[in-house]
């Protein structure tokens, strides 16, 4: 069941009756409550339209407890669906945001239904896309010899095709860990996923362009709309280097997993920079400018996809000048089996497993403690099948008594560098948390 509040934003029942249960009893079904006996009396519209919900009769009524929840809607599915995806925590739904679960990242290559949503406007509607072998791309900016657009039609004929698994990463993924808390969505660690992209290397599209000498940045433009509805505004408009532009693995991509790419990820095409925030990787993608200078669309001054140049205590007011442009995210890993929360036999070995990625680098060596950190011992690592891919990790545990533990998961790049087991340093927009991943397990 859909309410809409004072900002039009649709909730579920259970978010609803989480705010204030009171005022949803009186917002849903005008029933009014008894002060001394916290009862709540139904009027007789209310009575009618809780029967009607429930599908018949409520005899009695007159003792529900107010601020309660029906059974019948307890079990009531997410407040709305995002389609074609399945088990995402939705984090915010103007626009959409949704995370993936750990355990439903055990994959090698993340489903399209599992892979997380990242959006900053509204979607170009489907309808009025038409056949998307007549989507258009133009490239353009000071630093572009020759602009030229494209139909997806023209890149697939005139370039060749590549296919690389790239883990994509938002710069915010585990933001709702820091305190104090930064704004924005409060990611736990599913904002992250890798699949096989298919498309033409950026690079080639570019040179055949021309890219002049004086060539200093690429940046993107989408057709999603800014969610104010002004058409005059982007809704984001980020880019890379142009060293980052002419690797192997940035692609112009239309295709996921051997299918197209799902609507809510960038459908019928998408820029593709592995290893930096997925944020530089464009969705919907009109337009790619080669600029002659760092890029200065929405969403790349200020602070947005920055950090502070130099550490900061908690809580420290930075001044724009003083933060840098995220690029390489750093190592990390997850325990995608099993869920937390799992309950294990004492004798048994259990078999963990888990993905590990370290933005431009390799993740070198995989770890596990059960004992908080105090010690460690290794996991077995998986090479990636490419560059910018997340690789697997298994690992074989064994209990030595009864009780409560916890399975924390570490990862060391290539460099040496491993995820700290506490939370990194703070800043102000609560990017990069590499923290140690971890799960309970009840041992009987």
């Amino acid at each position: 069941m859909n309410k809409r509040n004072k900002k039009h934003r649709n909730i579920g029942i259970h978010e609803l009756y989480a705010e204030d249960p009171i005022a949803a009893d009186k917002l849903l079904w005008g029933r009014e409550t008894d002060a001394s006996s916290r009862r709540g009396f139904l009027k007789k519209s209310g009575l009618v339209a809780m029967s009607a919900a429930l599908g018949g009769f409520i005899p009695f009524a007159r003792f529900m407890p107010a601020g309660l929840i029906p059974a019948a809607f307890a079990a009531e599915p997410e407040p709305f669906i995002i389609e074609g995806k399945e088990g995402l925590r939705v984090l915010n739904d103007r626009p959409i945001n949704a995370e993936t679960p750990a355990h439903l990242l055990d994959d090698d290559f993340t489903p399209a239904k599992y892979f997380f949503v990242r959006n900053n406007g509204i979607p170009p509607a489907l309808a009025s896309m038409g056949d998307s072998n007549n989507w258009q791309l133009e490239i353009a900016g000071e630093a572009c010899g020759n602009p030229r657009t494209f139909t997806l039609a023209e890149l697939k004929s005139k370039f060749k095709e590549h296919t690389y698994a790239v883990t994509l990463e938002c710069g915010g993924n585990g933001r709702g860990e820091f305190n104090p808390p930064a704004k924005g969505n409060q990611w736990s660690t599913g904002a992250v996923g890798c699949a096989k992209w298919t498309g033409v290397r950026l690079r080639d599209v570019l040179d055949a362009c021309g890219v002049k000498d004086n060539a200093v940045y690429i940046g993107y433009y989408g057709a999603d709309q800014h969610l104010s509805g002004d058409p005059t505004k982007d809704t984001i408009s980020r880019g890379v280097p142009i060293a980052k532009a002419m690797e192997d693995e940035s692609l112009i991509a239309w295709g996921f997993n051997g299918e197209d790419i799902p609507y809510q990820n960038g459908y019928p095409l998408r820029l593709i920079t592995g290893g930096w925030p997925a944020s530089t990787s464009g969705k919907w993608l009109r337009k790619i400018v080669i600029r002659d200078r760092i890029h200065d669309g929405q969403k790349m001054t200020g602070q947005s996809y920055r950090i502070p140049c130099e550490p900061v205590a908690p809580g420290t007011e930075v001044a724009d000048e003083a933060m840098c442009i995220i690029e390489s995210m750093p190592v990390k890993s997850l325990i995608t089996f099993p869920k937390s929360g799992i309950t294990h036999a004492l004798k048994e070995v259990f078999e963990f497993r888990g993905k590990a990625w370290a933005g431009d680098l390799e993740v070198a060596k995989m770890e596990v403690s059960i004992n908080f950190g105090a010690s460690w011992q290794p996991a077995k690592l998986r090479a990636p099948v490419n560059r910018l891919a997340w690789q697997s990790w298994s690992a074989q545990l064994k209990f030595p008594q009864p009780g409560y533990y916890e399975v924390w998961a570490r990862a060391t790049d290539s460099n040496g560098k491993a995820q700290p087991t506490i939370l990194p340093g703070w800043n102000p927009k609560g990017y990069l948390n590499n923290a140690c991943h971890r799960i309970a397990v009840q041992v009987a």
